[in-house]
Parts: C-alpha cells; structure tokens; sequence
C-alpha cells in the first residue's frame, strides 16, 4: 500500500500530483504576434467586414495555408497601431510562430517607417497596406511550408501534454478514491499514476524539442521579401496620400470618409481623365497658395490721382463731409448708387473681390490638344480652375465652375461657400469635357446672371470671372452692351487666360475687349504663368 500525495516516502503519488499544478500555470500562447488591445482588434474586424478585397485575400490564402487570417489581422494591426510591439517568442502559440517570424521581418525592414507614417491610426490606409503587400505574404508564407509544419506538430504535442496532464488528474483522483481509510494508495493506483506522469513528462520533453525546432528552423528568403512587401506598400501609401492632397482632399476629410467611398474615391482618382496630372494640380494648388500667403488684403498702393466709383474705403473726404449735412445725404447716396462718388485712385495691385469666383473653362475638341511636356491644354485649364476653388474657399466667397464649348453645351458646378466641396463633385467637374466649338456668350452670360442672383440674394458685388480658353470668337454688338452694364451694375471684374494661343490674347481680339486682365500662357508646364491671378483674386 501506498500513501497519498504528500505523505508517501518514495515520492511516487506526490510526483504525479505535482504535474497538474505545473500544466495548469503553463501559458496558452498568443494566436496573435501583435501586442493589441480589444479596440484595435474591433478596427480590425470592422475594417475587414467592409473591405471586400481583404475577405478575398484571406480566403485565398487561408485555402493554402493555415492561420492566415490571423497573419493578415497581424499585418494590419502592425500598419495601424501608433506603436507597434511584437510579442516574445515565448508567449506565442507555437502553430503562429511562421507568423511571428514574418512579421518581425516585416517590422525590421528599412522602409517600415516610412510605410507607418501614412497608416497609423488609419484603417483605410492599413488595410490598403496589407493588400499592396499580399504577393509577398504569398511567397513568404510558401516558402515557409516547412517551418509550418514544424509548428504544427509542436501544438499538437502540446496538446498531448495538455491530454497527459488531464489523465493524470483522473488517475490521482480514481487512487484517492480506492484509498483506504488511513490514507494510503493500493500500490496498483499508485503504479498506474507514476506511469501516466512519467509518459507526460516524456510528451512535454518531445513537445519542447519540436518547439524549440520550429523556432530555429529557417525560413528561406524571408528577409529579402520582407523588404519588398514593405518598399511596395509604402510606395503605394505615399502615390495615394500625394494623389489626395493633389485633389485636395484633406486628412480631416478621409478620416471621416465611410471605407467604401473613401476606397472609390482612390480608385476613381487613380483610373479618372485626369489622373496623370495630378502631380500638375498638386502644383498648381502649392503655387496659389504660395501667392495667397504674399497677397496684402486691400493695399491702395501708390496714390495717383482722384477717379470716380463706388468703393467707401476709397472716398476723399470731401465727399464725406456731405454726409454730415442732411440736406445733402440724398445726393450722396444717389451718387453712391450711380457709382460717381470721389475716390482716390492708385497705382498697384488691385483690392480683391467679394462675390463669387467663377471659373468658365472651355472643353471644346482644341483644347484637348497637348503642349509642352504632353500636358494637354484642358489638364492645364483644370488644374487652374481647382487653384481657384481653393482661392475661393480660403476667401470664404462662393465658388462656379462653368464649363463651356459650343453654343447649346455647357454645365454649371456650384460650390457654396458655406459647405464643403464634395470630393465626387470636384472630380465631376475636373472630367467632365463636352467638345464641340467655341462660344463666349453663352457662358459669359451665365456668370453674369449668376453673380446678378448673388447680388440680390446675399446683397454681394464684386466678383471675378476667369476665362479659360485656347480660341477666339465673336459676340453681338447687343450682348456686348448688355454685358458692360451687368459689368458696370453688379462692379465684376474679368481675368482672361488664353492657352496655348498668343493670337487669342493679342490686341483687338475679342478676348481682349471682354477683359480687364488678359494673359497667354504657352509653356503647359509652368504653373507660374498665372501666379499674379492669386494675388489680386
């Protein structure tokens, strides 16, 4: 007869007690080689059920190879987190440890930083990540078939060890049971619990020699694809972060952006009309900006003479004077109306307007055609006429965009300046191009009546109109009368670019008498030719 645990001489029963306890203390292992909390586990699962092509990619992989979706959610949570920490070999469940290997390869690449500085803290950009990296998750996890099965059969023996421990268990409790009452052990129960932990301790040394295996084993070019997966997905981020801010898009605005409109936004920008000027834009739109941040607001410049308008900053004080006498505030105001009031005139750059900026930009078949460096002369008109949806949104004004060709097409983009642009209505007015010829009256006409509606409605003059043309045509000497008094009544200017055609802007033209500012702009690929428009707009 024996003793039970703790009592017997030999040690025997206590020996297989003691197994248990150490099984039951052993950690589980981590299925994740990503230091992550709940939330960012949660990002993770709502980014993967919006988007389609991760579902994809995880079902393709996980039919060649096991526990890939848990390498894909790695690989994200990696990109995303703000500090990324690997777990300890240690901690991992041994059939992940392929997984933990690839990722560390990944996190040691040079490029990483530079990846992670565009997806941290942004699923979308984390997602996309993984997906510009799947070739090369495909090929690591192929070349690492080996490896895994090493894992494999380490979690299994772990398993067996886990089954041992449990049996070992059963059998302490079934030899406590036959116990006689003085406490000993019938030396057959005995026997039977020093064998099973025996045959335990054998399973968790062959386990521990499998895992040890597993981690030692090499994973073949894993380093080198590593690095690839990490250049591409970060060339990939940056060309998609220059391409939003091209179109100006902004942080905020994505951030805020649902996945599926944000992931169709991207790829109507990469796929558009005008997807290969975006660098073109970008350019345009630091250009403007640069100018705004030289522009003095309201400077009178030099000091020349005395002219007649209706500008109150303006007045001479002899005219204000009137204002003191009661008698005479009826012929002030009715010479203010009739814009004959007495201003100083000066030498310099012109105050800006306050109404609307409209943009008339033409899309006849010409302007499809291409100047210097292969930008076409509608890309250049563009990416102009974006700058002054900037222009205008900085200036708080409202902003048109008008597009014009012949006679009886045009379309009409409106940009109040109380909401945001909508990115889809940009890139509609951005490719929309309707070709056909050329007429100024029709869109000349809209503009004005749409700074006439803007006057009665919000009581604002002083608009700018910018012409966007590479040709020449006539108007009516009628609409021409009626033009100079919208022009006289509602104080509008009118800025002229002539693209690509210096006989548009050349003397006696009728693009000449339509503006009072009138440019030609022959070399496409300075965005300079038009820089003093966002200093006086």
């Amino acid at each position: 007869m024996a003793e039970t645990p703790g009592r017997d001489e030999d040690g025997q029963a206590s020996r297989a007690g003691a197994w248990p306890a150490r099984s039951q203390t052993a950690p589980a292992g981590h299925t994740g080689a990503v230091v992550a909390d709940r939330f960012d586990r949660m990002t993770w699962w709502d980014t993967y059920e919006q988007a389609a092509a991760l579902r994809e990619l995880a079902g393709e992989l996980g039919g060649r190879h096991a526990h890939a979706a848990d390498l894909l959610a790695d690989v994200f949570l990696a990109a995303y987190r703000v500090g990324p920490r690997l777990r300890e070999h240690a901690e991992m469940d041994p059939s992940r440890l392929v997984n933990h290997r690839i990722l560390g390869a990944l996190l040691e690449s040079p490029r990483f930083a530079e990846l992670h500085r565009e997806t941290a803290g942004d699923p979308y950009a984390a997602a996309m990540a993984v997906l510009a990296q799947s070739g090369a998750l495909r090929r690591m996890l192929d070349d690492s078939r080996q490896a895994q099965e090493h894992g494999e059969r380490a979690k299994e023996a772990g398993q067996r060890v886990e089954d041992a421990a449990a049996a070992v268990s059963e059998a302490l409790g079934r030899a406590a049971d036959a116990g006689e009452e003085d406490g000993t052990v019938p030396d057959a129960a005995a026997e039977a619990v020093r064998r099973a932990a025996d045959r335990a301790r054998t399973t968790a040394e062959q386990a521990a020699r499998e895992a040890r295996h597993a981690l030692a084993a090499p994973l073949p070019g894993i380093a080198a694809a590593a690095r690839s997966a990490v250049a591409q997905s970060a060339a990939a981020a940056r060309q998609e972060a220059a391409l939003m801010r091209a179109w100006g898009v902004g942080p905020g605005e994505l951030e805020r952006m649902p996945f599926g409109e944000r992931a169709r936004l991207a790829e109507r920008l990469r796929a558009g009309r005008l997807a290969r000027w975006a660098e073109l834009i970008g350019r345009f739109r630091q250009m403007a900006a640069g100018e705004r941040a030289r522009k003095v607001e309201n400077a009178t410049g030099e000091l020349i003479g005395v002219t007649l308008g209706d500008d109150l900053s303006r007045v001479v004080p002899s005219e204000l004077a009137n204002l003191g006498l009661p008698e005479l505030r009826a012929v002030f105001a009715a010479r203010y109306a009739a814009g004959e009031l007495m201003l100083y005139d000066s030498q310099g750059e012109q105050t800006t307007g306050r109404g609307a900026v409209i943009a008339c930009v033409d899309t006849s078949h010409s302007m499809y055609e291409a100047g210097p460096g292969g930008i076409t002369r509608e890309a250049w008109s563009k990416a102009c006429a974006l700058a002054l949806l900037d222009q205008a949104r900085d200036a708080g004004r409202d902003f048109v965009g008008i597009l014009f060709s012949a006679a009886d097409k045009l379309r009409v983009f409106r940009f109040p300046a109380g909401r945001p642009a909508p990115p889809g209505q940009v890139l509609d007015f951005a490719e929309s191009f309707l070709g056909g010829g050329t007429s100024y009256q029709r869109p000349l006409t809209a503009a004005s009546e749409l700074l006439e509606e803007e006057f009665n409605d919000a009581g604002r003059a002083r608009g700018d109109i910018v012409m966007l043309t590479d040709d020449d045509c006539g108007v009516t000497e009628e609409w021409m009368r009626g033009w100079n008094e919208a022009k006289r009544r509602l104080g509008f200017r009118v800025f002229g670019v002539a693209i690509g055609a210096p006989r548009v802007a050349a003397a006696g033209s009728v693009l000449e008498a339509l503006c009072d500012n009138l440019r030609s702009v022959e070399d496409l690929t300075d965005v300079h030719a038009a820089a003093d428009l966002f200093r006086v707009i």
